[in-house]
């Protein structure tokens, strides 16, 4: 019996990545008791998240168990798929807030885009590896128009936010593919010399956030309330904060979206710089994991696909942050494990759940 035990222990644990776990239920930890402080009053809200986070951890061990060349397979229809709800969202989307973003599925409804976070990264990589052996500048402009049509498509939605990670996701994986600097710095040229026409492309509220980067006190009752906000919670907190349960710009409810895009003004209040550094540790330590994995990838897929989960964390990591403390425009994206929220956590747990698989299958897919 004993054995029998030990031998279903170890086929559980066989594909899972200790240290990617360790940190992964460390940050989800943190984030349930700062979802509680921020929503104390609706304890719905941390039972939600329980059940998210769970969801979460399931979706992630599933992942770890698919080979790479299997997960490989999933690219081109997960793909196709994607695109085809993007569009019809434009018929049959519900419009919430002037964002048409949503289907209606009658006992609930989906957010299209967010499956192309995976489903882009997946596409691109499976198609250099296809290619690994004759890759030329060709398949560089195939694979940036594979990745222009569903950014245009959630851009014009408009959901911005989710836009630039998605657009991040598939530039990481063309980079690692291999992309010259050449061709980087002239793309670089390019988006600076368009910057002012990209500037009448954005629609007037979008317009309105950058400018109130610049100045938040130009409207401070209205799209610089955020930022404000935000920022006199960040520093209230001081070196080590006021305490759990104890912020007074959160319980006062001065914080907008405050168990979501903006938890890190709440865990800053309570948990001051002490908090942050140890906060940013821990993502530091998960994004290093990612990258070691990555570079030890024994196929093109591999790499590509692991470089591309790492920095699209990092991405969202460093836009939220920087949003919230007042660096970057608010652009509506959660900060990884933390924020409350079940698609976007579903999605990352995935990603995890890729890079587990990539490192701890790597010996079977070597050639």
């Amino acid at each position: 019996m004993h054995e029998f035990l030990a031998r279903v222990w170890r086929g559980l644990v066989a594909h899972v990545d200790a240290p990617l776990l360790l940190i992964t239920l460390t940050l989800m930890a943190v984030g349930l008791t700062t979802v509680y402080s921020a929503t104390y009053d609706a304890n719905s809200h941390l039972l939600a998240q329980m059940l998210n986070m769970a969801i979460g951890l399931c979706a992630m061990w599933t992942v770890a168990q698919v080979p790479p060349q299997k997960l490989m397979r999933f690219g081109v229809p997960l793909y196709l798929v994607g695109v085809v709800l993007l569009i019809l969202v434009f018929f049959f989307g519900i419009k919430v807030n002037g964002a048409r973003r949503w289907l209606s599925l009658g006992f609930t409804r989906i957010q299209p885009s967010e499956v192309l976070k995976i489903a882009v990264p997946l596409m691109l990589a499976w198609y250099f590896h296809k290619n690994e052996a004759v890759l030329k500048f060709r398949h560089y402009v195939v694979a940036s128009l594979l990745l222009l049509v569903p950014f245009a498509l959630i851009a014009k939605q408009p959901d911005l936010g989710t836009a630039i990670l998605v657009g991040a996701a598939g530039f990481y994986v063309i980079f690692f593919a291999g992309l010259p600097w050449r061709v980087i710095g002239g793309l670089l040229a390019i988006a600076s010399a368009a910057t002012p026409f990209a500037w009448g492309m954005l629609h007037d509220y979008q317009r309105k956030r950058i400018l109130t980067l610049v100045d938040p006190t130009t409207d401070p009752l209205g799209s610089g309330y955020h930022i404000i906000q935000s920022t006199i919670a960040i520093g209230s907190g001081g070196k080590v904060g006021k305490g759990w349960l104890a912020g007074t710009q959160t319980h006062l409810e001065f914080i907008p979206e405050r168990h979501t895009d903006f938890i890190l003004a709440v865990f800053s209040e309570e948990r001051g710089l002490l908090g942050n550094g140890i906060l940013l540790l821990l993502y530091l330590l998960m994004i290093g994991r990612g990258l070691m994995i990555a570079a030890r990838a024994s196929t093109l897929f591999g790499r590509v696909m692991a470089g591309s989960v790492t920095l699209s964390l990092f991405t969202y990591v460093f836009v939220n942050m920087g949003m919230v403390s007042g660096i970057l425009p608010v652009v509506g994206v959660p900060l990884p494990f933390m924020s409350y929220g079940g698609t976007a956590l579903v999605t990352l747990s995935v990603g995890i759940g890729i890079l587990m698989s990539i490192n701890t299958h790597r010996m079977l897919v070597r050639s």
